[in-house]
């Protein structure tokens, strides 16, 4: 009896440890799909440095998040001899590599707000500085309970602030700190003229859309996978984030007047939407949840270009920042048993959650490119943004010119 309960547990671990890896590598494989999404949005004389951005990032993005922010985090460290780290067939190690998916999430986010005018050194500096500190330092607040602010909304309100997949903790996150680095480096040279927005046709729409199709394919791994466990696994997560990734499609679509960019950012919007409460809504709150997300996003980022004159190249502040809000007050709406949900969420929570993450990634936003700026500088010369990150930075082109 005693070998067969040994052998049952080592099964299990043995899932969950697969089955986190599985979802690890489906969120690696996002990253691909932010680079191309920049790749295809951006003028092609910066398409090189969009996907060096992108890949460099993650790199440093582990470094720091294995060696600080996961221990920040989590209170983990794995600087202990190799065979302490097998226990459960290296679960804890691939639930690092998962959640580090997460973090380095955060400046592919912020590469494509600020794409076509930022320094390559600075901009892995800033990447340091918010995968070891400022990410984190939210991240343990909400999905590890640090400093207690989960146990005091539940006491105070009857239920802690609900993120299941990163609504608020990735994507809100990652869209206010990239809001603080796009004011901070200004508007692309010959962005306005005259006070009128001058239009920077995007290089390449087939890449455009194979990003947008390779993100929405990863965020299953995303969402799914957040359950960690193979216990944990709910086919509602699945059909909640299809719903919400239809409804955010349609919105645009109709809003967005057939224009490309929109369609192919549209089911982008509704899937960050969905993130936080995709476990407890029902699917018809999760397509209603998606639509708005998609409407939300083709008004703010038409918005911010247009009238407030804000250049976010990719539109990440809207895409991430707001429709990342969203889908956490949205969570504290839909996921009630009134409207379908499941329950046990509470609005106030919600609503206090999402706007300590908005409060958080602004202030880190504006520290740590406010003192880059400050410190080193962190926008190419005009010269440079003439001819192109590509050939300022990384000498070469994206397309021989033989």
């Amino acid at each position: 009896m005693d070998n067969l309960n040994s052998a049952v547990q080592t099964l299990i671990h043995s899932s969950n440890t697969l089955f986190i890896l599985l979802g690890a590598v489906m969120v690696l494989a996002m990253h691909a799909g932010f680079a191309f999404l920049e790749v295809g949005t951006v003028r092609q004389k910066n398409q090189v440095n969009a996907l060096s951005k992108i890949i460099s990032d993650f790199a440093v993005s582990t470094l720091a998040y294995f060696f600080i922010g996961y221990w920040v985090a989590y209170g983990v460290t794995f600087l202990q001899p190799a065979a302490a780290l097998t226990a459960d067939q290296g679960y804890a190690l691939v639930k690092f590599f998962f959640l580090l998916t997460f973090a380095a999430a955060i400046p592919a986010i912020i590469s494509g707000g600020i794409a076509e005018r930022a320094r390559f050194g600075p901009q892995l500096c800033a990447t340091v500085l918010i995968v070891a500190f400022i990410y984190p330092f939210f991240e343990g607040l909400v999905w590890n309970g640090n400093f207690g602010l989960q146990a005091w909304l539940q006491a105070q309100f009857g239920a802690a602030f609900h993120d299941f997949a990163g609504s608020v903790v990735v994507h809100a996150m990652g869209g206010w700190l990239a809001f603080g680095a796009v004011v901070l480096l200004g508007r692309r040279d010959g962005r306005y003229r005259d006070g009128r927005l001058v239009a920077f046709a995007p290089s390449n729409i087939p890449f455009l859309a194979l990003g947008s199709w390779i993100l929405i394919v990863g965020w299953f791994g995303f969402n799914v996978m957040s359950a960690q466990t193979v216990a944990g696994i709910s086919g509602l997560v699945a059909v909640n984030s299809l719903m919400a990734m239809v409804g955010g499609t349609v919105a645009a679509l109709l809003i967005g007047r057939n224009d490309p960019g929109f369609l192919h950012n549209g089911p982008l919007a509704g899937l960050v939407a969905v993130c936080a409460g995709s476990d407890l809504m029902h699917p018809v709150g999760a397509l209603a949840t998606g639509a708005i997300a998609g409407a939300l996003f083709v008004w703010a980022f038409t918005a911010t270009q247009v009238k407030w004159k804000i250049d976010d190249v990719l539109g990440v502040w809207p895409l991430h920042g707001l429709c990342g809000v969203w889908g956490g007050v949205a969570c504290g709406i839909f996921g009630q048993q009134a409207l379908g949900g499941i329950g046990g969420v509470s609005l106030i929570s919600q609503l206090l959650g999402s706007g300590l993450g908005v409060l958080v990634a602004l202030a880190g936003g504006f520290l740590v490119y406010g003192s880059l700026k400050a410190l080193v500088g962190i926008r190419l010369s005009q010269e440079e943004e003439y001819y192109g990150a590509d050939l300022s930075i990384h000498k070469i082109g994206a397309v021989s010119q033989d």
